[in-house]
């Protein structure tokens, strides 16, 4: 495995927990709502950097997934490949 790949799988992995981090991160806005608002009802100003830094994160982190893809070389995926059958060398309809 080259440091190409290496590098796509660390931002295929970044993306996947930003995003988890994300869903969490509104979870807990939504059960403890009265920690993350000003008294006028507005957000603090870190929830507000973490609720829209956390998804844009990981929208960043899909681009570089997707440019590091491209440098290694790696196939693009599409629906109804099969992947195990082009490891074991099989040929078939979608490989």
């Amino acid at each position: 495995m080259n440091a190409t790949v290496r590098a796509w799988l660390f931002f295929r992995a970044l993306r996947w927990v930003l995003w988890l981090g994300t869903v969490a991160y509104y979870g807990e806005f939504m059960m403890n709502r009265g920690d993350h608002l000003t008294p006028f009802g507005h957000l603090l100003t870190s929830t507000e950097l973490w609720m829209f830094g956390l998804p844009l994160a990981a929208v960043f982190a899909g681009f570089f997934e997707l440019m590091m893809r491209e440098r290694a070389g790696l196939p693009r995926p599409s629906f109804g490949r099969n992947w195990s059958a082009q490891q074991r060398g099989a040929t078939g309809a979608y490989g």
